[in-house]
Order: structure tokens, then sequence, then C-alpha cells
């Protein structure tokens, strides 16, 4: 039997959260080292792991169907299976939640001081059920990781987090808990309709009713669109990202809000690409409004962690739009600009946590002229600007645009709105920029601030690179997207017609696609 690559790196970080309360010897504050040094070790591991899948030579990046397949039998009276594999689609996720992982450990490492044991086993738990997604292939296994990830994310916000962390914690829980049970619904009519079968290989060949399909398109799209989050379902991520710590608003924007896009292009549309193509002028308008109207709200914020969370609603609008487009061109800028957002969002939490760290304000009157004490992270925050309002050469650049022109084939009016998020994007950041960085410092904080530290420039590092690096050099990741993408967009047959005759909302969609 072949190595099980995606077993291990699935419960190798939850094995490494049960390993550290075992920990036991020594002084509470040895006890908290070592916990912060296993899990780092741990999730190091899990990261090499994951990116030797690359180089596995069981994977093929020019081959769109499941790879490194692992089965085994779970509950096979019940129609249960272990399965496991990875195509393009899933890869990047899998690689976003490895990094990501160890980043949020460091930026943790000062900043939290009490129950570190449990902060740091949450973390390598959630990590364990995140990359547990992203492999399953068995929609019962999907379902329960899915599910299993609200643990570990509850107990970081709610016992971690601010002043309300409670309350956030908990509308975070309810938002995303109501939603998937509605989802479990639908899987399991699908289970039966299927002939008994949760295998998601099998299930883009189920043929149901259209009728059907429009009620599990939406049980699924309860529990997905608040995941995203899109627009009204948005309001559980401002208050989850202010009162969570620095490194949980880093595993959720740059993880936990793709989940829900994944889902989309990994049941929505091709299990039910009738009802995908009947509700996409709903998603369309739903995406512009969401770009639109959070960038707006964005603009209005005096609390800096607030504004990057509705900047963070904005941008997955564009992603939305772009998977719902269904072309091959916005289908890759979707999935790379779920990257892109994973590391720049990411590292713009970062940052605001660098200074609240030092400053304990998120307030943006309180700062001002950091760049004149603090040269370096104001360089590192003005690279990471530049990147969220996608200036060429910058890896936000390509997916944008591929969104854009993909999208612009099918839904010209909506594509056109949604350009304005653009604008509105950078109006936002661009004046958070000139409030933050520039101008003189005016209070006694801000002139006693300190750089960063060789921990903090360790933590950006590897995102500057990938920001860099996919900016100039984007077919690194195209390349293992391609093939699935494209053979995504082929198997939803006449999808473009159909939304042609579908119902008209207020952004009415056009399809220019060849052949239609």
């Amino acid at each position: 039997m072949d190595f099980p690559i995606l077993s291990t790196i699935t419960f190798l970080p939850l094995i490494g959260s049960f390993m550290i309360f075992f920990i036991m010897n020594g002084e509470e504050e040895v006890v908290s080292h070592n916990a912060k040094l296993a899990a780092l070790w741990t999730s190091l591991v899990t990261l090499l792991l994951s990116i030797s899948i690359l180089f596995h030579e069981g994977f093929d990046p020019a081959s769109a169907s499941y790879q490194l397949v692992e089965t085994a039998d779970w509950l096979p009276q019940m129609g249960i299976y272990y399965r496991m594999g990875v195509d393009g689609i899933s890869l990047p996720f899998i690689l976003l939640t490895a990094l990501l992982t160890p980043i949020c450990i460091l930026v943790s490492w000062k900043g939290i001081t009490t129950k570190v044991r449990g902060y740091m086993a949450a973390f390598l738990a959630l990590e364990s059920f995140l990359i547990g997604v992203f492999c399953a292939t068995d929609l019962m296994l999907f379902y329960v990781l899915w599910e299993a990830m609200l643990i570990p994310m509850f107990l970081i916000i709610g016992v971690w987090g601010g002043e309300r962390r409670v309350y956030a914690a908990l509308k975070f829980f309810l938002y995303t808990f109501i939603g998937s049970v509605l989802m479990l619904v639908a899987i399991l009519y699908i289970y039966f309709a299927a002939g008994e079968t949760y295998d998601m290989s099998l299930l883009s060949n189920l043929v149901i009713d259209e009728g059907a399909q429009k009620w599990l398109w939406l049980a699924f799209f309860a529990a997905f669109a608040v995941k995203v989050p899109m627009w009204p379902f948005h309001t559980w991520l401002p208050d989850a990202h202010v009162q969570a710590p620095t490194a949980g608003s880093v595993i959720l924007a740059g993880v936990l809000l793709k989940m829900g896009a994944y889902g989309f292009l990994r049941i929505s549309l091709p299990v039910l690409p009738e009802a995908s193509a009947f509700f996409a002028p709903l998603v369309f308008t739903l995406s512009v409004i969401a770009i639109i109207y959070a960038a707006l709200v964005a603009l209005a914020q005096h609390d800096v962690k607030k504004m990057i969370a509705y900047s963070s609603v904005s941008h997955m609008g564009f992603i939305t739009l772009g998977i719902f487009a269904a072309t091959t061109e916005s289908i890759q800028g979707s999935l790379m600009q779920m990257v892109n957002h994973g590391i720049v969002s990411s590292a713009l939490f970062m940052l605001i946590g660098v200074v609240y760290d030092r400053m304990h304000t998120r307030e943006l009157s309180r700062f001002g002229g950091l760049v004149k004490v603090i040269p370096l992270y104001s360089l590192v925050f003005l690279l990471f600007v530049m990147a969220s309002v996608a200036l060429p050469g910058t890896n936000s650049f390509v997916g944008e645009f591929l969104i854009l022109v993909g999208s612009f084939q099918v839904a010209q009016t909506a594509t056109i709105f949604a350009t304005l998020g653009v604008v509105l994007g950078a109006a936002y950041m661009l004046w958070l920029t000139k409030r933050m960085i520039f101008g003189v410092p005016t209070t006694a904080e801000v002139k006693r601030l300190e750089d960063m530290d060789k921990r903090e420039i360790i933590m950006f590092v590897p995102l500057i690179i990938l920001m860099l690096g996919l900016g100039l050099y984007p077919a690194a990741l195209l390349d293992i997207t391609h093939a699935s993408a494209e053979n995504l967009v082929n198997s939803l047959g006449n999808y473009h017609d159909l939304i042609a005759q579908s119902p008209s909302w207020p952004f009415q969609q056009t399809s220019l696609v060849e052949g239609n």
C-alpha cells in the first residue's frame, strides 16, 4: 500500500493537538513554551508533507480526476466510506491551510498568555479539520469535517477573543450551524437519489429532476453562502473578526471563508448544474451588492480591523461572481483569487495585530505618521495595500483580471457594476494608508513604537514571496488549477444557455460565450 499522504497531513495536526495536553512537567511558563514549540513543529512538518504532494509521482496537474486516492470502510452498512483524494481545485487550499497554520502559531507566540496549551491544541485541531474538508471525496465525510471545524473556531473566538467574544462566537456558530443542518438534509436526499452512495466522484453523473435540484441547491446555498459570506448573510463576520485574536482573524479570512466558495465549486455546480444556472442571476446580483455595499461600509469604518473585515466581504463577491459565470477564465480567476485573498487579507490582519500588540487600540484616529517611526512595518503595509487594490505585478491583479474577463462573457451588466468595487477598494485602502502610515506622529504612544522584530519579519516573508511570486509568475498556480477548472466547465453542458433562460434579476445577463 502506498504511503497515505492525505490521511497523514489531515490527522497529523490532530495527533499533535492531543499530544500537547500530555506536556505537564515544569512551571506554567515552561509548559506554555513547550506547547508552542510542539504546535509549531507539528504544523511545519504538515506543511512540508503538503508541499511534497506537488512533487509526488502520483499527482499529475494535467489530470482533472481525483488523485492520491485513499479508501477504507467506515460505516459501510450506512453507505459511508472513508474516501480521500486531491485535484487541482483542492490542492491550493490544502497548501494554503498548511502554510497559514505555522504563521498563526508565530503570530500568537507573544499575544496569547493564558491557557496556551488549549489554544495551540485548538489551532492544530482546526488545521486538521480544514485540510480534511479539502481532501474528502465522500460527501458524508465532507460534512462531518465541515461541522467539526466549528468547535475549535468557536473556542478560539469565545475563549481567547475580545470583550464581546462570547456574543461573536455564538453568532458565528449559530449562523454556520443552521445552514449546515439544511445541507445535511440535501446530502441525505442525494444519497438515496444516487443509489445509496456518497462518492463525490460519481455525483456529477447523477440525474436529478430540475424541481428537486432547485430545493437541493437552496439547501446547499444556505450553508455555503453563510460561510463565504455572501450579502446579506455576512453580518456574523465583522463581529467574529473584531473579537477574534489576531491569529483567529488570519485563519478565518485566509481559509474558512474559502470553504463556502469551495463548496459551490465542488457540489453546487457539478451536482446541480440546472439549478445553478437558474439561480446564477441571483448570485450575480448578490455578488455585486456585496462588492459595492461592503466597500462603502469599509470606507466608513474607524476600527481598522472592521474595515479589513468588510473588505473581505467585498473581495469574496468577485469570487462568487466568477464561480457562477462558469467560464474557464472566471473559474481559474476565482480559484486564484481565493488563494490571493488568503495571502493578502491574512497579512493585513497580521499587520493590524502587530500595532495592536504595541498600542492596544485599533481606532484609526490614534494612528498616523507610522512611516517616520517604524519604516520597515510601513513598507510591508504598503506592499500588501498595493496587493489588496490589485496593482499590476501583485498576485491579486491576475485573479481579478481573469474573473472580470471571464464573467463579462456571461454577465456583462453585473461585471461592469462589479468594477466599481475595484475603484472603491482603492479608495478605502488608500484612505487607510494616508491616515495610518503617512503624516506626522501626533501622539506619544506612536512616537514610542518599536519596529518589527525577527519573529514578525519571519511571519511576513513567505507571504511577501507568494504575493510577488504569483503576481509575476501566475502560471505557478494556474497550471495546477487549469485542467480541473476546464473539466468542471465542460461538464456543465448547456449551462450558459440555461442562464439566458433563467429569471431576470436586477443585473440581467447576456451570454457571449462561444457557441451560445
